[in-house]
């Protein structure tokens, strides 16, 4: 009898170690796992019942209720000199009208959407949503609040990846955007007008439009795919990726930033805009396909900001109208007016004149085709690209060359962490032993990205820098600037470290 306790006790110990160690290696990896993959760990462990496609009897409550539990209502302030999603209702009414604006009357408020995609607290929205926030608040479906930071943003897809400090939070199920077919029933769920966890239904009307809405008030990068040209066939600069999937679920206001999923509740895009002649919805609604924005979300959770492929070409999307101004007899495809100087392109020996026909074998109809296949990759991923040439296809396995243009510079400040740390409007990475011994520092972390008019944009400190230090506190994560920020002492923040080109920096900034 002693004998089978002490197997059982042994039996015990053994299993309570060897648990305790999984637990140690699953935590010390976790970080550096994709969302997809936090996501399969997640359901692995979390046994749900399947949800089933439910388009026979046209009822869509089960996947309403694996959706909306995950989808959160952001409220933002702004300070009056933030602006631009700040404006009042007043002032979008009256004073834009009349070519005048109403008086500031202090903070603004807007609101939108978003959605949970990891249960330690992470939530993708829109660009717009958050852009330029001072305190951005978020209220889960079970009625809880938090503050968020801004992990980091994408203007180039009107993606942003902010996080709350919470944990085992409901998740939606990341879907597959290229199974979604024209027809197929999708819901759109967020927060319209105020009206929280609102659910909307619909069909994918259709996929891949590029409607020319994002950046569209700054066209002056160019985008990593080359130049588009508008209606009177003039050269346009357009950095935006955009490959939406169109439906007729009722997207409005507020929806901005919210899930649409399928009829399995899984999040097959993010909503982001609406084609209306009122502001209201008219029947056309767009969401980012979740395949784009996967790589989008955990290039911004690993890196701080994205990295892209360029092709290095410049082209024109063809239609009758361009192909007799160019004196060609094909209508579709992307005609390579120039070619970038030691670009991708150029080493596979495409030439100006070519036609991009098709990319991995996909037929390319208009921009939007390579655009979104392009937006999922890195530098250094090769993409085979097939171009009419005096009327034949040749095939090029084109090496995606870095971004070198100059990254988007962005920032936001307020008295908690969270506030305080969106207005530092940067995203950071830690430092490799290699650029610790570059920068001959033993502690820092790098700036990835810096969003314009905050503090790090003020103070001019460049992407490329390194932080070594918040207010003599030494830094090698976010988690240490989290802790450095928190309970300052006379509303101070000193930050030092060194430029990219190794000169030291000490700047300070007084918390209002």
């Amino acid at each position: 009898m002693k004998k089978i306790g002490l197997t059982l006790l042994t039996a015990f110990v053994g299993g309570a170690l060897a648990l305790g160690a999984y637990r140690m290696i699953e935590n010390k990896y976790a970080d550096n796992m994709s969302f997809e993959d936090k996501q399969k760990v997640y359901f692995t462990s979390n046994k749900t019942a399947p949800v089933v496609s439910s388009t026979g009897a046209l009822d869509f409550t089960e996947a309403a209720a694996a959706a909306t539990p995950a989808v959160v209502y952001i409220r933002t302030t702004y300070s009056s000199k933030s602006g631009g999603s700040g404006q009042d209702q007043l002032e979008q009414m009256f004073g834009d009208m009349f070519g005048q604006r109403a008086p500031q009357r202090g903070p603004q408020q807007a609101s939108g959407s978003g959605v949970i995609i990891s249960p330690d607290g992470f939530i993708v929205t829109n660009n717009h949503v958050v852009e330029n926030a001072d305190k951005i608040t978020v209220a889960t479906n079970d009625h809880r609040r938090f503050e968020a930071k801004v992990i980091g943003t994408d203007p180039s897809t009107d993606l942003a990846l902010i996080k709350v400090s919470a944990t085992d939070l409901p998740i939606v199920k990341l879907g597959n955007s290229d199974d979604t077919r024209v027809g197929e029933w999708v819901l759109a769920v967020g927060n319209p007008f105020n009206l929280t966890s609102t659910v909307t239904a619909g069909i994918v009307s259709a996929k891949g439009r590029n409607i020319g809405i994002i950046g569209s008030q700054d066209n002056s990068d160019e985008n990593p795919f080359g130049r588009t040209r508008n209606q009177q066939g003039a050269p346009r600069l357009n950095k935006a990726i955009e490959s939406f999937i169109q439906t007729d679920a009722a997207i409005n206001p507020g929806n901005s930033g919210g899930a649409l999923v399928n009829t399995k509740g899984e999040l097959v895009g993010i909503n982001a805009a609406i084609a209306s002649h009122t502001g209201s919805y008219e029947g056309y609604g767009f969401a980012i396909p979740i395949n784009l924005a996967k790589k989008v979300l955990n290039d911004i959770k690993k890196y701080g900001s994205v990295k892209r492929g360029f092709v290095g070409v410049s082209f024109t999307e063809l239609n009758p109208e361009v192909a007799q101004q160019l004196n060609i007899t094909n209508t579709n495809g992307l005609y390579v007016n120039d070619v970038v100087p030691g670009g991708g392109a150029e080493q596979a020996g495409i030439k100006k004149g070519d036609i991009i026909d098709k990319v991995e074998g996909t037929q390319v109809y208009e921009s939007s085709d390579l655009q979104e296949h392009v937006g999922r990759l890195q530098p250094g991923d090769k993409v085979n690209i097939t171009v009419l040439r005096e009327g034949k296809e040749k095939n090029f396995a084109v090496t995606l060359k870095a971004d070198a243009t100059p990254v988007n510079r962005t920032a936001a400040v307020s008295k908690s962490a969270e506030e305080l740390f969106n207005k530092l409007g940067a995203s950071f990475q830690p430092l490799t032993a290699a650029e610790k011994a570059k920068f001959h520092v033993n502690s820092g972390v790098k700036v990835t990205q810096v969003r314009p008019g905050r503090v790090f944009d003020n103070f001019e400190i460049p992407v490329g820098s390194v932080i070594t230090s918040i207010n003599k506190q030494p830094i090698n994560s976010v988690a240490d600037i989290d802790k450095a920020i928190t309970n300052l002492r006379n509303g101070n923040l000193v930050i030092s470290g060194n430029y990219p080109d190794g000169t030291n920096f000490n700047n300070m900034f007084q918390v209002q």
